[in-house]
């Protein structure tokens, strides 16, 4: 099947529903209507200020934000610790119902997993004492990706979270580098010691960490990340119902308090609108492109497939209209989801085509682990395609696309026909919301 959509149109016209219906069944199990329903998180409990346990207690941003939640939904908080490199294992054996430690977006929890739309950005930073044999500061012009590449010597001691996602930044920038991965996010204490010359961080734990340690200078940020709520791929009514309240939170201004208040300076400004979290979602969709690559050539399967395309199309436009019917709003004409959704389609043909073959590189499989992840982030832009605004700027939301999908592997022409066919969405006119 061609590119990035691969929806299944009966599951999602149902986690397109779910998005804005009250949820029947909560994700806890109860044995009488008069108990309250347990929500289950897992959380590290080791990553402030996005969450800290201590004897049984959870705090931070990300414990904040759900104990809201669980207020206004009528759940009871059930906190479940999972050390990071059993995430996606825990998960799978569904330990918990989704998990919350600052989690960011990366393509293999999303063949595993549902994410919501983004609570927080940050960036990965490298909190450095310079070694003796590494160039001075200042002595020739660098930037964070240069002194990067001349820190990575055999020499350069780098420690780093065990396991998370800087784990895999730190692999993927340092080849040569003796890296230190270290369980319980011990790194603040490793550099302090003196047994690494850096700590991978990022930019809203970083500050925190760099406090009262001496000879430290901050290197970045070298990515553009987003942070997100992560829920059990089984339970989509549930993630449906999470969409739903923050996009709400964001709306009223109590989500980007919260951030304000845990989270700092680094990680304010919206993340959860229309906009932000159908970026987010391209940026998501494009980054499993790779992995079909490798599983369409596993299977001598052509990349673009027209008859496959036309019936993506026509459920796309199907899905969009039942959303734009449930939330009681006019849908975007046919011309215009059909423009973006294309403009998504062409988008991950071209980030396949420009994929390398390599043979190292895991394959997996299209039809039990790539396609269904797919589906599940289609299922959440076509719940958000309706909610896009009008009197969006098309130069802005160029710019604000080209920083949030630099990493996917597009041309710039190819970002900016992603952002218009988006203004073009809230811009066409719109008949009133009918069935169809």
């Amino acid at each position: 099947m061609p590119s990035s959509l691969l929806p299944v149109r009966a599951a999602l016209a149902g986690c397109v529903l779910a998005l804005f219906a009250a949820c029947a069944t909560h994700p806890g199990a109860t044995s009488s209507p008069r108990e309250v329903p347990v929500l289950r998180v897992g959380t590290s409990g080791d990553y402030p200020p996005f969450t800290s346990m201590r004897d049984g207690q959870v705090s931070g941003f990300d414990a904040a934000l759900l104990e809201s939640y669980a207020a206004e939904r009528g759940y009871r908080l059930e906190w479940v610790r999972f050390q990071w490199p059993e995430l996606l294992a825990d998960l799978g054996a569904h330990r918990f119902d989704m998990a919350a430690s600052g989690l960011t977006l990366r393509p293999e929890r999303s063949l595993a997993g549902r994410y919501t739309v983004p609570v927080a950005r940050n960036g990965a930073l490298l909190l450095l004492r310079r070694p003796a044999w590494a160039p001075a500061p200042g002595s020739t012009p660098e930037t964070p990706l240069a002194l990067l590449q001349a820190l990575d010597r055999p020499e350069f001691r780098l420690a780093v979270n065990q396991g998370g996602h800087l784990e895999r930044v730190a692999r993927a920038h340092f080849q040569h580098a003796r890296i230190l991965a270290i369980p319980g996010n011990a790194v603040r204490e490793a550099l302090a010691a003196g047994q690494a010359d850096a700590a991978l961080t990022n930019t809203v734990e970083g500050p925190r960490w760099a406090e009262g340690l001496s000879g430290i200078e901050r290197v970045g940020p070298f990515t553009r990340d987003v942070v997100a709520l992560y829920v059990d791929a089984s339970k989509a009514e549930l993630a449906a119902e999470l969409d739903a309240w923050l996009l709400r939170q964001e709306a009223s201004g109590a989500l980007e308090r919260l951030r304000a208040s845990y989270l700092g300076s680094a990680a304010t400004g919206p993340t959860a609108t229309p906009v932000d979290a159908l970026l987010s979602s391209t940026a998501e969709r494009l980054a499993l492109m790779p992995m079909v690559a490798m599983a369409k050539r596993r299977a001598n399967l052509p990349t673009e497939v027209p008859a496959q395309e036309a019936r993506v199309l026509e459920a796309a436009r199907q899905e969009v209209h039942q959303a734009a019917a449930a939330l009681g709003v006019p849908a975007p004409p046919d011309a215009a989801i059909t423009a973006f959704f294309q403009a998504q389609m062409d988008a991950a043909k071209q980030v396949q085509l420009r994929t390398p073959i390599s043979a190292d590189a895991p394959v997996h499989s299209l039809d039990e682990e790539l396609r269904p992840a797919l589906a599940r982030i289609s299922a959440r832009i076509s719940a958000l395609v309706p909610r896009v605004p009008g009197g969006l700027d098309r130069d802005s939301l160029r710019r604000k696309a080209r920083e949030d999908l630099a990493s996917t592997g597009l041309e710039g022409g190819e970002i900016d026909r992603l952002a218009d066919a988006l203004v073009d969405l809230g811009a066409a006119p719109r008949a009133p919301a009918e069935s169809r």
